[in-house]
């Protein structure tokens, strides 16, 4: 064998297993299905009145190729959204049962199901991975997804308020630190599957899979995370026993701004503003979509801050908890980026907020 031809049967194996390594690559999906480092996606609230077009469907939508907000073609329900791209590598993953990829469905509002359990989280997110990389969902949608042999689908109680929830694709060197924070979340999972291969690095996952936890709770943990692509993000996580509202006693205080909130503002259970500490939390009120549309907070059943404008750490946080005095008892978390794309995204949404008393 002459060493021209052995040089190009080494180079068509190294293609060869390099391809296939790419392939076990799970990550967030584009709506081209293109892999992206991360997304995140802001789903509008349907209007109530008579005359619009909109069916509670429609969302914004920015990934880390991107710098701006771009309305998508796509609707929520459709298998080639964001969400359905992303998600479509779940149910491949289940269907072929492989030992060498993992999955977690949490939810506080399971599918099919009218109850809410405060025994659990107020949280709600997907874990997909193996042992090269895989990607963390964390989203505001009761009831979704659909268990994976049902396949893609968005629920009807997902469209009448706003919607929001962030992807990130991590390495598997980062699934031990959000092992932790799920610890942390005591999350109501309602379909997992954790194989022995990683089991020994992740001790909370299986454990919470099969509905127990030997490990005692901490009231708090804060994380750093890293993207695949090196993009640096913390994540907050609070259990039950943090009788406080996240916002203002800890999140503010910890990443030293001043904080604009959005989050279901429902009549009685929210909140006001706070300036009692050396960091505020302000409450949005009304978001803006474009020059002549916004919608209230009211509306929205979406949970994320951003920095006041104008204050020198500039921070865009993304989660599950609303600022109301029934969820200082619930454990859940927002995951943090200094992005100033999806800072600048985030800010241009606030039409106004509420000013401490």
């Amino acid at each position: 064998m002459t060493a021209r031809l052995l040089g190009a049967l080494l180079t068509v194996l190294f293609l060869g297993l390099f391809g296939i390594l790419e392939a076990t690559k799970i990550s967030c999906r584009s709506e081209e299905g293109e892999a992206v480092d991360w997304f995140t996606f802001y789903k509008l609230p349907k209007k109530q009145n008579e005359e619009s077009r909109e069916t509670g469907l429609e969302y914004l939508y920015l990934d880390s190729t991107t710098r701006s907000w771009s309305r998508s073609k796509q609707l929520m329900n459709a298998t080639k959204s964001v969400l359905g791209r992303t998600l479509q590598q779940l149910y491949e993953a289940s269907a072929s049962e492989s030992n060498s990829t993992a999955y977690l469905i949490y939810n506080d509002g399971v599918p099919k199901s009218v109850n809410y359990s405060r025994k659990y989280g107020h949280t709600k997110g997907v874990l997909l991975w193996n042992r090269v990389q895989g990607f963390w969902l964390i989203h505001s949608i009761p009831h979704f997804p659909p268990v994976p042999e049902e396949g893609y689908d968005y629920p009807p109680t997902g469209r009448r308020n706003g919607q929001a929830g962030m992807c990130i694709t991590f390495k598997y060197n980062q699934y031990e630190a959000i092992d932790s924070q799920l610890l942390v979340y005591n999350p109501n999972i309602y379909r997992c599957s954790i194989p022995a291969a990683f089991r020994m690095e992740l001790i909370h996952m299986p454990q919470l899979c099969a509905g127990s936890s030997s490990s005692e709770i901490p009231g708090r943990h804060l994380a750093t995370l890293q993207s695949a692509q090196g993009q640096k993000f913390l994540h907050f996580a609070k259990s039950d026993s943090f009788l406080d509202d996240i916002f203002a006693a800890w999140m503010a205080q910890q990443l030293k701004t001043h904080l604009l909130t959005e989050t279901w503002q429902r009549k009685r259970q929210e909140l006001p503003s706070n300036c009692s500490l050396p960091h505020h939390v302000y409450n949005i009120k009304a978001i803006k979509i474009s020059r002549h549309s916004y919608f209230s907070s009211y509306q929205d059943h979406a949970k994320w801050c951003i920095s006041r404008k104008g204050t020198k750490n500039r921070w865009t946080c993304i989660g599950d908890l609303n600022r109301s005095p029934y969820q200082a008892s619930r454990s859940g978390g927002f995951i943090c980026t200094q992005n100033q794309h999806i800072y600048q995204a985030f800010q241009g949404l606030v039409l106004y907020y509420e000013n401490c008393n």
